[in-house]
C-alpha cells in the first residue's frame, strides 16, 4: 500500500486531533474506532471482508503498511472468522499512541513535550500541516451539505466519526445538530463501515463482550440477542 493515500486510521486521528490543545477528542473511545478502521482500510484493501457479522481473511498477503499488517496478521492466527464486535472489543489499548507516533515518524504531527502543574511530563500532538485535517474535515461537511452519496472511503469516516463521538466536536452546539445527525445519517452508505461503526458503538454501550469460556472449556452464549437493536 504506498503512502499516496492516508489510511482511515490515521484520518480518524487527524478528525480527533484538536489544533489548539494537541490532545484528541474522545480519548476513550479513539482506541476502539482506530481498531475498527483498521479493519476498514483493510476490507477496501481486498484483505478482509465481511461473512455477516464476522470477519473473514480472503488475502493474507501483507499490505506494507506495518500497523495494518500487524492486525491483519492476527486476524490469520484466528483460523476462522471473527465477530467485528469481539475483534474491536479485544485488548487494543495503546493504539492511538501507536498511530500518534506512527504520524510523527510520517511527519503529520510533531510532539510538543510540557509539563502538568509544572510537575507531570506530558506531550501533545500539533498537526505540521493543517491544511491535510481541513481537506478531511471538508469531505464530511461535502457528504453532509449535499446530500449526494459519498465514495466508501468517507461513508467509511463519517460512520467511524459517528460512532466514537466525534460528532460533538466536529460540530459543536446547537447550531451543529443537524450535521450530527446527517453524520450518523451517513452510516447507511458502506455496509462494511456500518458493520464497524455498529460493532464500536456495541462494545461502547457494553451490550457485547468476547465469549467467555465455563469450567467445561465451553463458550458462554452471547448476551441477548437483541443486543445490537438495544444499542441504538
Amino acid at each position: 500500500m504506498g503512502r499516496s493515500r492516508r489510511t482511515l486510521p490515521e484520518e480518524l486521528l487527524l478528525l480527533a486531533l484538536d489544533p489548539t490543545t494537541g490532545t484528541t477528542a474522545q480519548p476513550q473511545s479513539l482506541d476502539l474506532g482506530l481498531a475498527g478502521a483498521q479493519l476498514v482500510e483493510l476490507a477496501l484493501a481486498g484483505r478482509i471482508a465481511p461473512d455477516g457479522d464476522r470477519i473473514a481473511v480472503v488475502m493474507p498477503r501483507p499490505t506494507g503498511d506495518p500497523t495494518l499488517d500487524s492486525a491483519l496478521e492476527l486476524l490469520r492466527r484466528r483460523g476462522s472468522p471473527v465477530r467485528a464486535v469481539h475483534w474491536i472489543g479485544g485488548p487494543r489499548l495503546g493504539l492511538r499512541q501507536t498511530y500518534l507516533s506512527h504520524l510523527e515518524r510520517c511527519g503529520m504531527v510533531h510532539a510538543v513535550e510540557g509539563q502538568m502543574c509544572g510537575v507531570l511530563p506530558t506531550t501533545r500532538y500539533q498537526a505540521t500541516d493543517t491544511a491535510i485535517s481541513r481537506e478531511i474535515k471538508a469531505r464530511l461537511d461535502s457528504a453532509i451539505r449535499t446530500g449526494v452519496p459519498p465514495d466508501p472511503r468517507t461513508a467509511a469516516l463519517a460512520a467511524l466519526a459517528h460512532a466514537v463521538g466525534l460528532g460533538k466536536h466536529l460540530y459543536p452546539g446547537n447550531e451543529g445538530r443537524s450535521s450530527r445527525s446527517r453524520l450518523r445519517d451517513l452510516i447507511r452508505h458502506d455496509p462494511m463501515g456500518g458493520l464497524v461503526a455498529h460493532a464500536v458503538m456495541d462494545v461502547q454501550n457494553g451490550v457485547a463482550a468476547p465469549p467467555r469460556r465455563g469450567a467445561a472449556g465451553v463458550p458462554a452464549q452471547p448476551r441477548g440477542s437483541m443486543a445490537r437493536a438495544a444499542a441504538h
